[in-house]
């Protein structure tokens, strides 16, 4: 099993951050970067752009520090029977620094971590096992799915435009705006968007939606009709159809779970 030891989304470190550990850490260490920094690694100085993810090994020697300030990463340290094992399996990228193809996956998923490492529950470490290994396989897919010989000119446009619907869940866009936002027609725009990321654009729409939707019934005293309309819904009677079909509750049986 593969156990969640610590982690932190969006850390902000305003006076920078130095991390030094010339023996490793005696665990995994997942660190997204969301700034540019210096890493030494294996003998070499690298500058670590925005966006770039490494997973260190539990006794790999490693430095970093920011090359900006505030600093910001995400990050988790995690260990188990089996890891190593379970990431040679998979063929992921160890000791070394991966570009980010979606960036906001990767943030959304340790924000969900950070969550699920507060609760307690019977099963919350079996659960977080399974978060950790569906957390590194989606990476590994991504990584193949975006091989070079299937990049081509899209993806980068098509990255930051879904970038763009997850931070601004609030705002509507149709799908034939969307596509003529990147001169596409309609028809082709969402083709090319499913084979990308394998869900069409207006899951994702309503995905956006409905997290942001979750975040603010659970750290918030807003109304139902407030966060409605902060995601994007013209009125709430369509969110709370919505909520219930796609969440399984209602909003305000989300919001009061905890108490049932």
């Amino acid at each position: 099993m593969i156990k969640l030891l610590s982690c932190g989304f969006h850390t902000i470190h305003r006076e920078g951050i130095i991390r030094n550990r010339p023996n490793g850490s005696e665990n995994y260490i997942f660190v997204f970067f969301n700034s540019r920094a210096e890493v030494k690694l294996h003998d070499d100085t690298l500058t670590v752009e925005k966006n770039t993810f490494i997973l260190f090994q539990p006794h790999t020697p490693h430095y970093y520090r920011e090359l900006e300030s505030p600093f910001i990463n995400d990050w988790f340290h995690c260990n188990g029977d089996g890891i190593q094992e379970f990431l040679l399996d998979i063929h992921f990228p160890v000791d070394t620094p991966v570009d980010a193809s979606d960036p906001m996956l990767i943030s959304r998923s340790i924000m969900e971590l950070t969550n699920r490492h507060r609760l307690d529950g019977r099963l919350r470490e079996r659960i977080i096992d399974s978060d950790l290994r569906s957390f590194f396989m989606k990476l590994t897919d991504l990584r193949e799915r975006t091989a070079p010989h299937q990049l081509h000119h899209y993806y980068i446009r098509f990255t930051e435009l879904r970038s763009e619907l997850y931070r601004s869940p609030q705002k509507y866009r149709s799908v034939q705006d969307l596509a003529l936002s990147l001169n596409l027609s309609k028809s082709y725009f969402q083709h090319i968007y499913k084979e990308l990321f394998g869900c069409s654009v207006m899951t994702d729409i309503i995905n956006a939606r409905l997290e942001h939707a979750k975040y603010l019934l659970d750290h918030s005293q807003w109304s139902v009709t407030h966060i409605a309309h902060s995601c994007g819904y013209e009125n709430d009677t369509h969110f709370m159809r919505q909520f219930k079909k796609f969440i399984g509750v209602s909003p305000r049986q989300y919001r009061f779970r905890s108490e049932t």
